[in-house]
């Protein structure tokens, strides 16, 4: 009967819609304006505010790059199957590990070093910070800073698992080192670590790193990364403040705007706690323009109380399908699907991460054209203990 049990896993939805709960169990009307579920505040401070309201003596660079003239664009079903995945917490693939194997939690506690450059953890720590050069063109050192229950571009650097997890989070050392690289990224894209609560400000380089961040997109993916990992290491909490500033900077002044697709379609997503993304959800709705092309509110409601959907609506409240078994969903799994004909304009994040793929010699990205239209695909090919807070709880996701 284990066995028999075993075999069987959920399904994976097939949809945007039933990839995301976002506005499953909740409307506009009938959540209280006093809940602050996300951890930090609409305004932490009056300074903070002021920007927030656009504060005319705000002297912040404007950028081009406005979504007025950007085409319509369309969510992306395999990123919201992607993060459906990761807020799932990657349902049956959980690999058994024996300790010794334990190679993320060893890189960081200082035994073992990062392959294939052979550097040790302090060395990033110490010499890496501020050198944004290296920082910028090093390409194998991410996924062994910002480790994740899923294979990413350097084959060398090892998947976590449940078990790994467990260790690492009660482990006071790996865990200092953790905090310590997370501030060496947000140092690079000129953003500082202001506490232990996770919030976080621009830094006083804001200004250069922030241009340079919106001209290097192939960031956008790290920082997914590094959101993700986050939860994965007990960090859930951190993720808000960080994803609020993101969404304040590409939106209201305009510092960051190759990055308003990004920060909607994926950095939200990355966290669990539905609430927390209806919040940040609504604060971008009142600051996207044009406020007709926001494709990430609520989905409207039809006669009867029923909420219906449509693409990119957000989600419908429909519930995962039922098992399916083990041996059909790998099947499932391994069949590459693209867009060509659907006309889906793939956004810089998606098109980032297939230039990526292409990089490292993958055939699914043979071909790649200059929009990377009808290759979303290739994006399925990249694969507590501590101080606890309601992002650890059992949330529904």
């Amino acid at each position: 009967m284990g066995n028999l049990l075993g075999s069987w896993r959920f399904k994976e939805p097939s949809t945007v819609e039933e990839c995301d709960s976002t506005w499953g169990s909740d409307s506009e009307s009938d959540e209280p304006a006093v809940e602050d579920d996300s951890g930090i505040s609409d305004s932490i401070s009056p300074a903070e505010s002021d920007r927030a309201a656009g504060d005319p003596g705000d002297t912040s660079p404007q950028l081009t790059g406005s979504p007025e003239s950007v085409p319509k664009m369309k969510r992306s079903f395999y990123a919201a199957r992607d993060l459906y995945k990761y807020r799932h917490s990657y349902p049956n693939y959980r690999k058994s590990r024996q300790p010794n194997e334990y190679r993320n939690l060893r890189f960081y506690l200082n035994k073992i070093p990062l392959v294939p450059d052979g550097i040790y953890i302090e060395e990033i720590l110490t010499k890496w910070r501020g050198d944004y050069d290296k920082l910028e063109h090093n390409h194998t050192y991410i996924q062994w800073l910002f480790p994740l229950r899923e294979q990413g571009l350097n084959f060398y650097a090892h998947e976590l698992t449940q078990d790994e997890i467990k260790e690492f989070q009660s482990t006071r050392e790996a865990k200092r080192r953790f905090l310590a690289a997370y501030s060496l990224m947000l140092d690079f894209y000129g953003i500082k670590l202001l506490d232990k609560s996770g919030n976080v400000a621009r830094a006083p380089n804001w200004q250069e790193r922030f241009q340079h961040l919106n001209e290097s997109q192939h960031n956008y993916l790290r920082i997914t990364r590094i959101l993700k990992s986050l939860g994965e290491l007990g960090y859930e909490a951190f993720k808000a403040p960080l994803v609020r500033l993101f969404l304040e900077e590409s939106l209201c002044h305009n510092t960051i705007p190759n990055m308003q697709h990004s920060v909607l379609e994926y950095y939200v997503y990355t966290i669990r706690l539905p609430a927390t993304r209806r919040r940040l959800l609504r604060y971008a709705r009142q600051h996207y323009r044009p406020a007709h092309a926001f494709l990430w509110g609520p989905p409207p409601k039809r006669r009867g109380g029923n909420v219906g959907g449509s693409v990119g609506a957000g989600s419908s409240g429909i519930r995962a399908p039922a098992p399916t078994p083990e041996r059909q969903r790998r099947g499932e799994e391994s069949t590459t699907s693209t867009s060509a004909s659907s006309g889906i304009i793939v956004s810089s994040h998606d098109a980032m991460m297939c230039q990526e793929l292409a990089g490292g010699g993958l055939k699914g990205c043979t071909g790649l054209g200059s929009s990377m239209a009808g290759l979303e695909g290739a994006l399925m090919m990249a694969g507590a203990r501590g101080e606890r807070n309601e992002y650890n709880e059992i949330v529904p996701l």
